[in-house]
């Protein structure tokens, strides 16, 4: 669901921009029931969203000046501010995004404001850095050849930080401390570096007429207040670069913009694109980033010197000062939603933050989901179409192969149409995609002997074998084993045999098969980074590669121009277990998928192994009538009351003993809500009754859409008396069920 904001203050706050100069509410970021009142010292002047420092209990920690004092706590026990951190202070909008996410995750907003401040070294000032020059004049040191060497690349050019001009010395670092001990070297206070700045003036590529329409319909959006567009546009209609000239826009008119990516470190095509057009980088925020480049970005997003930003979901909690317009690349994916912790979707936070700071929002996809849709349906949102691949380029031909009618052979996992194909293609000069949405060798590993099934000892789980690392692998808590040599259940001798494919085991089989072929895996635990990913794509278009063997992480964003054959190993993969996406999710795949083919020189061919062909997400593929299977889905839950059509509310009680968790579902049972159309469903053991040792039940209310479904469930949980021993997880809107 969109939930839409009706934003409000907390107590003080509307004094946004000064508060009482006597008492302030401070947020801690710690999962605390609200503010905390402290004095202000005389001389000490403090507003909303200052950073302070403030003494609790027996420590010292930072927050941020919420607003005026509650007035709950007698003025003689209330302790004093200590300073007011040298930092930009948190705008006001962002201040009432914390507060709309906690109140819709039903968590204290001191826990929300943590994620907001992330980075607390960051709060500081950014520290000068030290560099190194010649003494004026040098004085009478022992020289030797090291140093000399040093002395010599100080000639030729400005100061150099320690590290750097050892390095360009081909010394050590010590050379260059003994010469500044001596005398030799003066040091020199830097400025923190920063990066370049995109410019929007550079021009972009020239746009067809329709993409030129979109392009100007999202400029026209910049600055004109809230709105959310969907860029709805078929695989290699140029959806990048029209909004592309959004961001240009709002770069001129002097505004901050944030892209959100699903998968950021996976991006390297999207970011060499971006330097092409801008003629320098955006600013990165995603795990794999160094604690000093997390610093460093944090705080050029503050103080407003970081002017584009692309990251992950959690990037939306960065401190923009003058943001102007939020993207949100592949809207559809799953990955925005974040399922451990506090639980939100991305993709509807950014609307949020969005309607809070008055700014348009772009949504972007070939595949957009059911409640983006819906609520294009509803003209909530507009809708801005591409319906052309880029230079006429034709769509790709899909084909079914009937795995009933045309099966592979037995052991193998390529049918014969596909194996013709695949050769046929890499004989003409052409590359192919082989896709299987399953990582590692094989899904599951037993023993022929007795049955015995390899499982994770801490998860409701099977061991997923991955044989280029020679071990067996939990994919839910990353627990590993390396295969035993006889089963831990019987003892028998060579009996454990591996049952069903991953994408090791395709390409075992294209390497007995087909020897002459070049292939790659491309999952996402042999694609370890952006380095890692950004040297794939090189070898891809530069044909070092003639076939990618690949998961999801290649199904999406990426431009081969010699790929023009997908196979899809098991198209019914995902339309199995009790997801209500399901279907959704497996058509988006697989039509992602799909348009990774035929987009350049040659046209695309796809062909889809199933065993179902005469399922509607197959026949839609094969049709290729999006709106019909749209449609379809919508009627089916909208009869069921289910998303976009109606709320959910997932609470999972976990703990170390199975029977206090079991009691603690038993007493949230009788403490649901019922009426006015709510129903709770369980408690029963999670579908993944043990994750990460811990037991777990589920409860599931189902709600009108029009129903408050955070008040109810705070309701709920304050009509429950439950043990510390356990733990509640609640996701409003949930994606997954287990």
């Amino acid at each position: 669901m969109y939930p839409m904001p009706r934003v409000r203050t907390s107590s003080g706050a509307e004094n946004a921009n000064q508060v009482p100069v006597d008492c302030v509410g401070v947020l801690l970021p710690l999962p605390l029931a609200g503010t905390y009142d402290y004095s202000v010292p005389e001389g000490l002047s403090v507003s909303a969203g200052d950073f302070v420092r403030v003494p609790l209990g027996s420590r010292d920690v930072i927050g941020v000046v919420w607003g005026g004092a509650a007035g709950a706590v007698a003025r003689e026990k209330i302790r004093p501010v200590i300073r007011c951190l040298d930092a930009p202070s948190m705008a006001d909008p962002m201040r009432r995004f914390i507060e709309w996410v906690a109140a819709y995750t039903v968590r204290a907003p001191g826990a929300i404001l943590r994620m907001a401040m992330s980075v607390p070294e960051a709060l500081e000032p950014p520290r000068p850095i030290t560099a190194y020059g010649p003494a004026d004049p040098l004085p009478d040191v022992r020289m030797t050849s090291a140093r000399k060497r040093v002395l010599d690349v100080l000639a030729d050019g400005p100061p150099r930080p320690a590290t750097e001009l050892a390095r360009e010395a081909g010394v050590s670092v010590s050379v260059v401390s003994g010469l500044s001990n001596a005398g030799a070297l003066e040091t020199v206070a830097l400025p923190a570096p920063t990066d370049a700045l995109p410019d929007w003036r550079r021009p972009g590529p020239a746009l067809s007429a329709a993409q030129a329409d979109v392009a100007k319909a999202l400029r026209d959006a910049i600055g004109g207040g809230f709105a959310v567009d969907v860029v709805d546009g078929v695989p290699g209609s140029g959806k990048t670069e029209v909004y592309f000239e959004a961001i240009a826009e709002a770069l001129a008119q002097d505004r901050q913009v944030l892209v959100l990516l699903p998968e950021i470190a996976l991006g390297a095509q999207w970011f060499s694109r971006f330097q092409d057009r801008f003629g320098a980088a955006p600013a990165e925020w995603h795990s794999d980033l160094a604690q000093t480049r997390r610093r460093r970005t944090w705080r050029a997003v503050a103080d407003g010197t970081a002017r584009v930003v692309v990251g992950a979901r959690s990037a939306l909690f960065l401190p923009f000062p003058e943001l102007g317009l939020i993207v949100v690349d592949e809207e559809h994916d799953a990955s925005f939603k974040q399922e451990d912790g506090i639980a939100y979707n991305a993709r509807d936070m950014a609307i949020v933050r969005a309607r809070i700071s008055d700014i348009p929002t772009a949504l972007v996809s070939a595949t957009p989901s059911l409640e983006t849709l819906v609520n294009v349906e509803r003209r909530r949102f507009r809708r801005l179409h591409l319906p052309d691949r880029h230079a006429g380029m034709p769509p790709p031909n899909i084909e079914v192969v009937d795995m009933r009618a045309d099966p592979a052979e037995r052991g193998r996992w390529l049918s014969p149409p596909l194996g013709r194909a695949l050769a046929e293609t890499v004989t003409a000069g052409r590359q192919a995609m082989l896709f299987l949405n399953r990582r590692g060798y094989a899904p599951l590993t037993l023993c022929r002997a007795c049955g015995h099934r390899m499982r994770c000892p801490q998860c409701t789980a099977w061991l997923v074998e991955h044989r280029l690392m020679a071990r067996l692998q939990c994919h839910h808590c990353g627990f590993h084993a390396s295969l035993p040599p006889t089963c831990p259940e019987c003892g028998a001798d060579d009996s454990l045999i591996a049952c069903g494919p991953g994408v090791e085991r395709l390409a075992e089989e294209v390497s007995d098969t087909y020897p002459g072929i070049r292939f790659v895996i491309a999952a996402s635990d042999t694609l370890t980074g952006p380095a890692a990913t950004a040297e794939l794509v090189r070898r891809i278009e530069d044909h070092e590669v003639d076939l990618v063997i690949g998961t999801q992480v290649v199904a999406k964003g990426y431009h081969f121009p010699l790929l023009s054959l997908v196979g899809v190993v098991d198209a019914d993969l995902g339309l199995g277990g009790g997801d209500l996406r399901a279907a959704e999710r497996t058509y988006q795949l697989l039509y992602q998928v799909a348009g990774r083919s035929g987009r350049e020189g040659s046209p695309g061919r796809v062909l889809l192994q199933t065993y179902m062909p005469e399922n509607a997400v197959i026949s839609a593929m094969t049709s290729g009538d999006r709106d019909r299977f749209i449609a379809t889905e919508a009627a089916a839950r909208r009869d069921a009351g289910m998303p976009p059509f109606g709320r959910l509310a997932s609470l999972v009680v976990s703990g170390r003993d199975a029977r206090a968790v079991e009691a603690a579902a038993q007493t949230l049972g009788r403490a649901a809500p019922t009426g006015d159309d709510v129903r709770v469903l369980g408690p029963a053991p999670a579908p993944m009754a043990v994750l990460r040792g811990r037991h777990r039940h589920r409860l599931l209310m189902i709600a009108p859409r029009s129903a408050n479904v955070p008040a109810l469930v705070r309701r709920w949980l304050g009509a429950a008396d439950l043990p510390n021993t356990v733990r509640v997880h609640i996701d409003i809107d949930p994606y997954s069920f287990l």
